[in-house]
């Protein structure tokens, strides 16, 4: 789902994965500060939890995400990378999942 916002921009967006979702938005200047602000620092950093991190980081890849980690096994299952999104803002990404 897209909302739409002032001057062709997107207010609020939905990304679905299978039966996961994350929402996004645009940077709201009275609300939101970019880590390049900043210093480049963050206060949060997501790990989003797919099926294949292996088809994710080359799809990450392929359409031109700023790989900060590689991919790589991790000593405790799965395999994880670290990316950084148009905006700056840092995802991890894996599928190790401590639930399943």
């Amino acid at each position: 789902m897209v909302v739409p916002g002032p001057d062709d921009t997107i207010r609020h967006a939905q990304l679905r994965l299978g039966t996961g979702m994350v929402m996004v938005g645009t940077l709201r200047e009275d609300e939101i500060v970019m880590p390049d602000t900043v210093g480049g620092k963050e206060t949060q950093v997501p790990l989003v939890v797919v099926r294949d991190a292996a088809e994710v980081y080359r799809k990450a890849k392929e359409n031109g995400a700023r790989i900060l980690l590689d991919i790589a096994d991790m000593p405790f299952g799965g395999k994880l990378f670290t990316c950084a999104d148009p905006e700056g803002h840092i995802w991890n990404v894996g599928d190790y999942n401590p639930l399943a």
